[in-house]
């Protein structure tokens, strides 16, 4: 169990009746818990026009929370690639590493770009799932038909926003090897011109692709051996085929002689049951939010929760996501992820957890530690 790595990953969640200041100093304030407790990684992820998160920038958090801690690597969980150019991340991430050598995690993520839908996927032999659970017991349920999200007015006025006017996403392919190549300092332009990047060429970045699927972000990942990071905790039904895919398509590289994966879980641990279920009530009506179009609310309190007024079709809309919630005593929430681990032959984990009071984020993080620790 040593050996199988705790990681972080943090939205910078702004809860009901705060503001996005007092996130910013706790997600710092968890970070320099999360080193002290022994987790491997602290990843910030990247969402915009929501109004209950305040990770809009994973470089900017990164560097605040790099001057208050010294040791745990940190990194983005994932730089949304769909309205960046390559240059851009390696510039951004260049100055981090400048500064603060060798502790950043550079991870890519394909939201935004094209295509939406990769036409291929890595070719692999399905796992048996029967009546919704692996053969050690994972949940994995059916799989959330995401169009309607993306076809609603929100996520255009998303894109419209954050592209400039006519521009277009480059292929993600394309773009993670740009990365590389900058970072390498190998970049040529096709008419024969180099590109020397200052600061980011050089840079001592592990770069990681994130994935929701055995799709594009699977199959680049695995064909240039980089390391991934697969989703259980916003696609559980398809964790299995990103996993499988990634590995399926792996090439040994300079980096990697042998596929790498973490996976992360959705987790809420506390001192008995009744509380740990009590502390995510909220979660179902935070990711109703998201679901709907109408971006992630402040994350609501229990009580905000129960006078939700829920309908069936709300229910069905965040079954899969409550499902698949790590939820309970340290003990129980330790071994679904050990169930996790196996199924997908995970490396590593990433653990997310969300709750309207920091204390108790901090506590269950805390309790989650020790409780693998022993293990």
């Amino acid at each position: 169990m040593a050996t199988t790595h705790l990681g972080v990953l943090d939205l910078v969640p702004i809860s009901s009746g705060s503001n996005a200041t007092a996130a910013l100093h706790n997600s710092i304030d968890l970070a320099q818990h999360a080193e002290s407790l022994g987790y491997s990684r602290y990843w910030f992820a990247e969402h915009h026009l929501n109004p209950g998160v305040a990770g809009t920038s994973p470089a900017v958090v990164l560097a605040l929370t790099a001057s208050h801690t010294s040791t745990i690597r940190l990194g983005s969980g994932a730089v949304q690639m769909g309205h960046r150019t390559a240059l851009s991340t390696v510039e951004e991430f260049g100055l981090l590493d400048a500064l603060y050598p060798g502790r950043f995690d550079l991870g890519l993520g394909r939201s935004g770009g094209k295509p939406r839908e990769p036409a291929t996927t890595a070719p692999t032999s399905p796992r048996p799932v029967t009546n919704g659970h692996t053969a050690n017991g994972l949940r994995i349920p059916p799989r959330f038909d995401i169009r309607p999200l993306l076809s609603s007015p929100r996520f255009g006025l998303h894109k419209a926003l954050l592209q400039l006017p006519g521009a277009e996403s480059q292929d993600y392919t394309e773009q993670v090897d740009d990365v590389l190549a900058l970072i390498a300092d190998k970049y040529q332009s096709a008419d024969g011109l180099e590109a020397h990047v200052v600061p980011g060429a050089g840079a001592d970045l592990q770069v990681w692709i994130l994935g929701s699927s055995g799709g594009e972000s699977a199959i680049v990942a695995g064909h240039r051996g980089l390391r991934f990071a697969a989703n259980y905790h916003v696609a559980p039904a398809t964790v299995l085929e990103a996993a499988d895919g990634y590995r399926a398509a792996f090439r040994p590289s300079a980096e990697l002689d042998r596929p790498y994966v973490a996976v992360s879980a959705d987790v809420v641990v506390a001192d008995d049951e009744a509380t740990a279920r009590e502390l995510a009530t909220g979660y179902g009506l935070w990711v109703r939010s998201i679901r709907t179009g109408e971006g992630a609310i402040p994350f609501p309190t229990p009580a905000e929760t129960r006078r939700h007024p829920w309908s069936e079709s709300d229910r069905q809309l965040v079954a899969d996501r409550v499902d698949t919630q790590f939820v309970g005593t340290a003990s129980k929430v330790a071994d679904q992820l050990e169930r996790l681990r196996d199924a997908t032959e995970a490396d590593e984990l990433i653990i997310t957890t969300i709750t309207h009071d920091h204390r108790d984020r901090v506590h269950s993080y805390r309790l989650l530690a020790d409780e693998w620790a022993r293990r």
